[in-house]
């Protein structure tokens, strides 16, 4: 047998060959049951990972799944427009380092979606417009996967202005799913710290912390 050690990729994983440990029938139940997830675990416990596999799932990548337990549960099979957004993969060290993180990717979906970037607009401002945005051109409701939410807090730890900086960025930031409820089919966030320890989730206060469910 093959043991995907260190691989992060659903779709690695399943087209090589390796051991996967299906948790297919979890992920169906909380797409069917639920909207707004939040799950903390120590790094290397699988979370980005999980977010890899609801991304394939909500994309409607059928054929990755053969053989799982969600293939005999999901009929539909519906793609979804997703945005996901990886914070991991940046040091952050100052002000300038988030703003240029979340800039990446917004710039990734506004051209991918034909839009006009507009660097005079807050984040939090293009992030609510890209949504707009997916959900008129598919016609399906947007899934959002963020993994790791809380690095670059993290990182700031020790330096309280910029700690303050990052937390205000992403509270805002995060927030926009909040007003977005009408437009979103599905939100998953991940991260090595509790939500309800920091305030950055005020705005979004409809999150289900399912950290310590069995």
């Amino acid at each position: 047998m093959k043991y995907p050690i260190g691989i992060q990729s659903f779709a690695d994983i399943r087209k090589r060959g390796f051991v996967y440990v299906d948790k297919t029938a979890f992920i169906y139940r909380m797409a069917l049951m639920g909207k707004y997830y939040f799950l903390s675990r120590p790094r290397r416990f699988g979370k980005s990972l999980l977010v890899s596999t609801m991304e394939a799932y909500f994309l409607g990548q059928k054929d990755l799944f053969k053989g799982l337990a969600i293939e005999k549960r999901e009929t539909e099979w519906k793609t979804y427009p997703v945005l996901h957004l990886d914070l991991n993969a940046r040091n952050y060290e100052d002000e300038e380092s988030l703003k240029a993180e979340l800039n990446k990717h917004l710039v990734m979906w506004e051209q991918g979606y034909g839009m006009t970037t507009d660097s005079n607009l807050a984040p939090e401002e293009r992030f609510y417009n890209v949504i707009h945005t997916a959900y008129k051109q598919s016609g399906e409701q947007v899934v959002v996967l963020v993994d790791e939410y809380d690095k670059p807090m993290l990182q700031a730890i020790g330096n309280e202005p910029l700690l303050t900086d990052y937390r205000n960025t992403l509270k805002a930031f995060y927030g926009a799913l909040k007003s977005n409820d009408n437009y979103l089919r599905f939100a998953l966030l991940t991260g090595v710290t509790k939500f309800s320890k920091v305030s950055v989730f005020s705005d979004l206060n409809n999150l289900m912390d399912i950290s310590i469910d069995d």
